[in-house]
């Protein structure tokens, strides 16, 4: 991680990366995501991590996906020595 954003609020950070898109004439038409972690155990979340998004984003939570798998004790996720999230957005032009 950059020193730079140790600590950082995320949800701050994605509000920032939302208006940036917006300023450019752009909106989101869904989200799609997976968080790859053997601990915490993030499925009893996922409703609320859903709508915390959703909020952040201004959009509707059935837009927002979210899924949690583990990488089955392989390589350095499966290890606990860390946890990866990978995230696609679909965005329209509003132009």
């Amino acid at each position: 991680m950059t020193p730079q954003w140790a600590g950082a609020d995320s949800l701050k950070l994605l509000d920032q990366v939302h208006q940036m898109v917006c300023d450019r004439n752009w909106e989101i038409v869904n989200v799609d995501s997976v968080v790859i972690a053997e601990r915490p155990k993030l499925k009893p979340h996922i409703a609320e991590i859903r709508s915390t998004l959703a909020e952040v984003l201004k959009v509707a939570p059935d837009q927002v996906g979210v899924k949690a798998t583990t990488n089955e004790k392989l390589g350095p996720t499966g290890r606990e020595e860390g946890i990866a999230a990978y995230a696609v957005v679909l965005l329209s032009s509003t132009e």
